[in-house]
């Protein structure tokens, strides 16, 4: 086997990811710390040590080449390796381990809060660094190595290179709404009848968007005239009490908000919205002990709901 070769230096694969990541020079070399003349130099090189282009610098937009999407995939692998191997280390000889993972909006309120709880009463408890917020923000430092595993929907087969998933539950949208909204005095309400009304959807790119998106086109609705973009359940919930917002939102999400009467569901079938609930973690992945057993919190919690 051919040995690496030794020019390729740990900032070339670090400026390659992160300008792929964050779509450009600038955010890239913003997020590393680094000048843009530093980004575009260490793309320069490590482009010339492959002896290949990475990028297509042809459109407005920088986007991968064949060779470049390949490339990723093992840049992804080293770093994340990389990153864990110095945890480890530095996990053996200060005794602190931290367990590092993504919620995604849908899993936030009833399984999270659950997982965390039963696991801090555990044998194995440690710190825990929990991050939030739409998929590909969550995918993107799951890749990387910087958080271990994401809790929350499936995402869509065509970001799941490289990653696994373990179904644990399926559950729909449903349309919550204020208790005394107009729409539940409608004796046979319809997707149709959400149009007039502001709606709550989840913005492009989060992974129920889709599903939004199938649900109403299904029911002849290319597109809601009032809507209105949010990750934040609170917010979410907040607006949908303070007048006649429509909110598209995980079942699990206002369950308790169901339960109590402080919200309501609209009586209208979201059966085509069922979606798989579970665990995404990197391909291969070697998960200490901590993180392994917090994903066991997970699924005790899940399989007593």
């Amino acid at each position: 086997m051919p040995n690496l070769d030794p020019r390729i230096k740990l900032r070339h694969l670090s400026c390659f990811v992160e300008t792929d990541r964050h779509g450009g020079v600038v955010p890239a070399a913003e997020a590393l710390g680094l000048s843009q003349p530093a980004i575009s130099k260490s793309l320069a090189e490590l482009e010339d040590i492959l002896g290949v282009a990475l990028f297509d610098r042809s459109r407005r937009k920088l986007a991968l080449t064949e060779f470049g999407a390949l490339f990723l995939r093992y840049a992804n692998a080293a770093l994340a390796a990389l990153r864990q191997g110095v945890e480890s280390v530095s996990l053996a000889s200060h005794a602190d381990a931290v367990v590092r993972l993504g919620a995604l909006p849908t899993v936030e309120v009833e399984v999270m809060p659950r997982a965390v709880a039963r696991f801090a009463l555990g044998p194995l408890a440690a710190r825990l660094h929990v991050e939030s917020g739409p998929s590909p923000h969550l995918l993107g430092l799951l890749r990387t190595g910087a958080i271990d595993l994401v809790v929350g929907r499936m995402p869509a087969p065509d970001v799941m290179a490289g990653l696994t998933f373990e179904h644990l539950y399926s559950e729909p949208l449903v349309l919550a709404v204020r208790p005394d909204h107009p729409l539940l005095a409608a004796p046979e309400p319809s997707l149709r009848m959400v149009e007039p009304f502001p709606a709550l959807v989840p913005p492009r790119g989060a992974i129920i968007r889709q599903t939004v998106e199938t649900v109403l086109l299904a029911a002849g609705i290319a597109r809601l005239p009032h809507e209105i973009e949010t990750v934040s359940n609170s917010f979410g919930r907040a607006y949908a009490l303070l007048g006649d917002a429509v909110w598209f939102i995980s079942r699990s999400v206002v369950a308790a908000d169901l339960q109590s009467g402080a919200l309501a569901a609209l009586d209208i079938d979201m059966s085509a919205s069922y979606g798989a609930i579970g665990i995404t973690t990197r391909a291969g992945a070697d998960l200490d002990l901590p993180t392994t057993a917090f994903i066991a919190a997970v699924r005790e919690v899940v399989s007593r709901r």
